[in-house]
């Protein structure tokens, strides 16, 4: 499984974009995502960069499989959180075969930010290159669950 570990520079970067995403300031889509970690049981938040397509929403992974993918496959639910604003969600895992269009939407918008960590692909790399790379990027379509009336973070206890 491909995943590329985030160097000091990338944490510092997303420790700000974090603090200003949690504080209602997002940058270009960013939200604050929460997940209960897969062996801990402890809420673990990172920022990620929601965006849409054909109106659906959609996060997707530059550095691979990460340790919020794996948490977000076994928890089966999340939070995306901008400010006070907390927004419960369940991800479907999108298809290898469908993530190219998705692929080449994202690198569009933030490439500028990740492009690093997409081996050399661009936004007008032929198709059948992101397609064979489309495995290493895990995408998710978000689905919006009902929330309950509190602002708070709302994710079941254990």
């Amino acid at each position: 499984m491909r995943y590329l570990k985030p160097t000091r520079g990338s944490n510092v970067f997303n420790d700000l974009a974090k603090w200003l995403t949690a504080h209602g300031i997002s940058l270009m889509g960013s939200r604050v995502i929460a997940i209960r970690g897969r062996r801990s049981g402890e809420i673990r938040t990172t920022v990620v960069n929601l965006f849409t397509q054909d109106g659906e929403r959609y996060l997707l992974s530059p550095r691979g499989h990460t340790q919020w993918v794996r948490n977000l496959r076994v928890a089966g639910e999340g939070e995306l959180r901008l400010g006070r604003r907390t927004e419960r969600f369940t991800p479907v895992e999108v298809a290898d075969a469908d993530k190219p269009e998705l692929i080449r939407l994202y690198l569009r918008k933030w490439a500028w930010e990740t492009g690093a960590f997409f081996d050399g692909l661009k936004a007008d790399s032929p198709e059948a290159d992101i397609a064979a790379a489309a495995p290493g990027f895990p995408v998710f379509r978000i689905v919006t669950r009902p929330s309950p009336t509190s602002t708070q973070g709302t994710l079941g206890t254990r």
